[in-house]
């Protein structure tokens, strides 16, 4: 007894501390409502008659069946049939413990049939445009996963047990993480104190040789004595930090392509603050990647460079490709390669759900001060997989009060970057919504009609078969629309794992397609699989595209050409806030 006091007394102490801390903060976070109710509670659901009846019955056959099965004096008959929605296997549910005891057994049976119902329901509403069917079903899926009774102490035998085995003190340590959580305004997923940036992260040597407001070019050491000509600059996502691609040295992207023999560059974005509430998309295009691109090319004295273009920096290649082809200066790209983006977003997936009127007006309250904090995109993303990305943490972090695992990709994750206002805005319109890209002319940028027919650089197109932010269908887009030569590379797993997957590690596989293939469709049915990483493949491919070498010295090397070093990698825009 004296033990369950302490205890409730510490979650007390935490909960006061919170509270105190909270009214006499100078910054608290604001809340943000969600807009989708209105499209969809203006008016009373309809339903398809003979699909609502036919939801129905089943759901009806269904619940006896499975009250039958509990009332049999045996309790090896609890098990479901293999074809009900009550034995899906389901991995919040994995624990023996819910099903070797009746009363969860039969709960967690229960909730399996009343989500398949519930699904299905809202497949049968009419009466909807295809934006506010799918919205429902979005919201639908979200309550769902919220509702599951894993996420509950007295309703999880798995917590119930740590309960009493700890005597309650997993809830207080859950409630602890969970304060925390409050007061920094973001989940947490992995123990961030394990890492720091430039000692066992990012931390591929290299020198900082240009900073512009916008952003910082850094230039890695070479490994060895030759290096192809021509080099290598890369854009990441100025939605996240750039050390996606270079995480612990193992798994790190720019290690290894630097260690291929090639020069290699990085573009780090400055993460926006009110003084980049004016920046239009033009800025990442001319003064972001062509202003880059040009600089490596009069540093090294080369005619050209490859490129990477990753996710919302791949959408920005594309149309610098465009830009550059209208003006005719298309020969300062040797080739271009492009992870997991799109440019026709017809098919973009479930991000299109939150690009509604309601869903930008919400945007324009939030980016007030002249940025979006990169708090709200990394909220977004995390209810694409709420299950994986909220749920599981909650259960696990709250619930079991489990310390957080040290994971170098989990903490890349967390590390938001702000994006400028009116940018993000342009971004959700102008392509999400509108998917003026995939039109011809009709964004331009600078005077300059962006047409994505005139581009002709040698392409590498890599997808994620998982990804849920740029869907496979998506991206095949980028086959149609370019006209030069184009190798499709369909990777294992999705937005992140299926980019990040070293040789080292031997996992997931890739598909390519000896013969050419008009559609989607004509990929995947002629394409072979090859177990592991597909970077080798990559780097093939690139050195077919010009295989010509120079002696790494004089300006290949960091801070020896005319640019000198300005600071180490990773340099302090990627520390910014």
């Amino acid at each position: 007894m004296q033990h369950w006091t302490r205890s409730i007394g510490q979650a007390q102490q935490l909960l006061l501390e919170y509270a105190a801390g909270a009214m006499t903060s100078q910054k608290p976070l604001e809340a943000a409502q969600t807009a989708t109710q209105s499209a969809l509670t203006s008016a009373p659901l309809m339903f398809q008659p003979e699909l609502l009846a036919k939801v129905q019955s089943d759901f009806a056959k269904e619940s006896i069946a499975l009250w039958q099965r509990f009332l049999d004096a045996d309790p090896s008959n609890n098990a479901p049939p293999e074809n009900s929605p009550a034995a899906r296997k389901d991995r919040r549910f994995a624990d023996p413990k819910w099903s070797d005891n009746p009363f969860f057994d039969l709960m967690r049976q229960s909730y399996l049939l009343l989500s398949d119902y519930m699904l299905r329901l809202s497949d049968s509403v009419d009466g909807l445009d295809t934006q506010h069917k799918n919205q429902l079903k979005f919201a639908t899926q979200g309550l769902i996963d919220a509702l599951s009774p894993s996420n509950f102490p007295l309703t999880n035998p798995v917590v119930l047990e740590k309960t009493l085995e700890s005597r309650g003190e997993n809830l207080v340590r859950g409630l602890h993480h969970m304060l925390a959580d409050m007061s920094k305004g973001q989940l947490t997923h992995t123990d961030g104190s394990k890492f720091e940036l430039g000692v066992n992260i990012a931390n591929t040597p290299g020198k900082v040789i240009k900073e512009t407001p916008l952003y910082q070019l850094i230039q890695y050491e070479p490994t060895t004595k030759k290096v192809l000509e021509t080099p290598l600059v890369i854009f990441p996502p100025w939605i996240n930090r750039f050390y996606i691609l270079d995480l612990a040295p193992h798994k790190s992207f720019v290690k290894w392509a630097v260690d291929q023999g090639i020069s290699v560059f990085i573009v780090s974005w400055k993460s926006a603050d009110a003084s980049m509430k004016d920046l239009e998309w033009a800025d990442y295009i001319v003064r972001g990647q062509v202003d880059a691109i040009d600089t490596i090319r009069e540093l090294l004295d080369v005619k050209s460079v490859h490129t990477i273009g990753y996710c919302v920096a791949g959408t920005t290649l594309a149309a610098t490709l465009a830009w550059l082809a209208a003006r005719g200066e298309a020969d300062k790209v040797k080739s271009a390669t492009f992870f997991t983006a799109q440019v026709d977003f017809q098919d973009a997936g479930d991000l299109k759900l939150f690009v509604d009127d309601e869903q930008l007006k919400l945007v324009d309250q939030l980016a007030a001060p002249g940025y979006l904090d990169g708090r709200y995109m990394a909220a977004t993303f995390n209810l694409l997989r709420g299950r994986d990305l909220i749920w599981n943490y909650v259960v696990n972090n709250y619930l079991l009060g489990a310390d957080y695992p040290p994971f170098d990709l989990l903490y890349w994750n967390g590390d938001t970057t702000n994006l400028p206002a009116k940018w993000h805005r342009q971004y959700l319109t102008d392509l999400y919504r509108d998917n003026k890209l995939a039109t011809p002319g009709a964004i331009s940028i600078e005077g300059v009609p962006i047409d994505l027919r005139k581009v002709t650089t040698p392409a590498y197109i890599q997808a994620g078969r998982e990804d849920h932010i740029a869907p496979l269908k998506s991206v095949w887009k980028l086959m149609e629309h370019f006209s030069g030569p184009a190798r499709f590379l369909l990777a294992g797993s999705g937005h992140i794992a299926g980019v990040v997957n070293p040789p080292a590690d031997n996992k997931y596989q890739y598909w390519t397609c000896a013969k050419t293939a008009s559609t989607l469709d004509e990929f995947i049915a002629s394409a072979n699989e090859t177990k592991g990483s597909w970077w080798p493949d990559w780097v093939e491919w690139l050195k077919t595209q010009d295989d010509a070498t120079v002696p790494a010295k004089g300006a290949r090397i960091p801070g020896k050409g005319a640019l000198k070093a300005l600071e180490p990698a990773p340099g302090r825009y990627v520390k910014s806030r």
